[in-house]
């Protein structure tokens, strides 16, 4: 009795949509047999429990409100009466495409499958998925002409260069009377505030501690500061004076779904909008970090330029902060490696005091920097080099046109199963030969764009080291967290007393402490 009952359970609860679209004798002749063929099908299947078959007769379907079978089988299905939903084809499902796309979609939300017969796909297949994208690029035509009206006045706002603030959760700016952003001077400090704290070795999570320990007030004018807060205003391109438009865009005209715009649609970048309050150099510099720190892999929350950026030759360990005589006059700050007293064996690697990894920074730039022109010259030409996607930038185009020509195949092969009979096995062989095909070409597509993306971070590191040492005093060379964080990219301590000084323009300089 057990075992059947679990049998029962684990059978797929399926159901059966037919209508037609006229109420000729013919139409409704058809209908019956619809009915009577669903009714049988499912029946015949013995890992299937038969649920009904829906119907809808003699109704053009023009408006789902009307529809009272299909709205009840939907409704049965997202209450879990249904698992699998077996109809004709699309164009017997819903009214049109965008119906039938949210339809899907919702049903799939549950673990709902749908068989369409005449295009032989299933919903939660490959092909399916297929479908759902083919569906949402007919759904994004059909529905242009609901909000195009908005849409165009949206566009034509941010082609025109205009800069919309949410200024009541926006630190820093207020409308002003021209209906551009002004300054806000109290706000625009604690703007300023986490920029430095962020840039003088503070993680976001220990600003937005700070600030709450502090009392300010937060864009929202709460009391508790988030570190997504935190990490929103360092890299909001807004606070340097600049503003990127459309973000953000519509993807689901029906259900209003949001999607960050990866190019799909036209985005524009307006240089010296309104009034900044970072200097650009110093919100790059901010971005340059933020990039650094998550390439680490390494976290930290420590207040220091060298969090982060020293390395232990033994293990491999960043190095930490430790206060030594802290309630005393000789109270002193070191560094040692983390893991140095972890495991069985001890790391060999010497602590060090702040004031001594600033002299071998000074000593290790000095030494960088015998013959400076040369230095800067041998960057710029690197940069250059870096900066050059010739290459590249043809072998994308090349496999974007690839791509397309791949895509439409696929689509010839969908088209031609559903205009005639067709042998599934050879059917299902082309079409996954043809879609794997378009899945190698679109990773080594993603590939070279992540190898953009990496030379292009490279050359803005580069480009910020260049500058600095560019800008550098020579006769008064001094420590300071800006100079070495655009200088520095890490430093490797060893067990012998030695010093290695990873340059971010890739050179290295060995010191000794003394």
């Amino acid at each position: 009795m057990g075992k059947e009952a679990k049998t029962s359970t684990a059978k797929r609860k399926v159901a059966g949509y037919a209508r037609v679209s006229t109420d000729s004798d013919e139409q409704f002749t058809s209908y019956a047999a619809q009915v009577d063929y669903y009714t049988t099908y499912i029946q015949s299947r013995p890992e299937w429990e038969f649920v009904e078959v829906y119907t809808d007769e003699g109704i053009s379907a023009l408006n789902t409100k009307k529809r009272d079978g299909f709205n009840r089988m939907i409704e049965d299905a997202l209450n879990g009466k249904i698992d699998l939903i077996v109809t004709k084809s699309v164009s017997r499902f819903a009214r049109n495409t965008v119906d039938s796309l949210t339809t899907v979609r919702k049903l799939k939300d549950k673990g709902v499958e749908v068989y369409f017969e005449k295009e032989n796909i299933w919903t939660l297949d490959s092909k399916g998925k297929l479908l759902i994208t083919i569906m949402s690029s007919l759904a994004q035509e059909e529905s242009r002409s609901i909000s195009e009206n908005v849409t165009w006045g949206q566009r034509k706002r941010f082609a025109d260069g205009k800069v919309s603030v949410p200024y009541k959760q926006f630190l820093g700016y207020k409308k002003g009377a021209d209906g551009l952003p002004e300054i806000v001077p109290e706000e625009a400090d604690t703007v300023r505030k986490i920029y430095r704290m962020f840039i003088e070795g503070m993680s976001a999570g220990a600003i937005a501690k700070h600030l709450t320990e502090s009392a300010v007030p937060t864009p929202a004018g709460k009391q508790k500061w988030q570190r997504a807060t935190i990490e929103s205003i360092l890299q909001n391109e807004k606070y340097k004076g600049a503003a990127l438009l459309q973000k953000k865009y519509t993807v689901d005209f029906l259900q209003k779904k949001m999607k960050v715009n990866e190019g799909e649609v036209p985005q524009y970048y307006v240089e010296h909008s309104h009034p900044a309050i970072i200097a650009p150099e110093e919100w790059e510099m901010v971005q340059l970090e933020i990039k650094r720190r998550k390439s680490s892999g390494k976290r930290t929350i420590c207040n220091s330029p060298f969090a982060g950026k020293l390395i232990c030759g033994d293990c491999g360990e960043i190095f930490g902060s430790k206060v030594w005589h802290s309630t005393s006059k000789y109270r002193r700050t070191i560094w040692q490696c983390n893991a140095k007293f972890k495991g069985d064996r001890k790391c060999a690697t010497p602590h060090l005091y702040e004031d001594e990894i600033k002299a071998l920074f000074i000593e290790a730039l000095s030494k960088l920097l015998v013959d400076r022109n040369a230095l800067f010259e041998d960057g710029v030409l690197i940069r250059k080099t870096l900066m050059d996607m010739t290459e590249i930038d043809a072998e994308c185009d090349e496999l974007l046109g690839e791509m397309d020509v791949t895509a439409m195949l696929m689509q010839k092969c969908i088209d031609e199963n559903v205009a005639k009979a067709m042998d599934q096995e050879a059917y299902a062989s082309k079409f996954s030969a043809l879609a794997e095909k378009h899945k190698k070409l679109q990773s080594r597509y993603d590939t070279l764009q992540k190898q953009c993306e990496r030379r292009l971070w490279q050359a803005d590191i580069l480009g910020g080291f260049l500058f600095a040492i560019k800008e550098l005093d020579m006769l008064q060379l001094d420590f300071n967290p800006t100079l070495w964080h655009t200088t520095v990219d890490h430093v490797t301590v060893y067990a012998d007393e030695r010093l290695v000084f990873k340059f971010r323009n890739g050179s290295e300089v060995e010191v000794w402490r003394a």
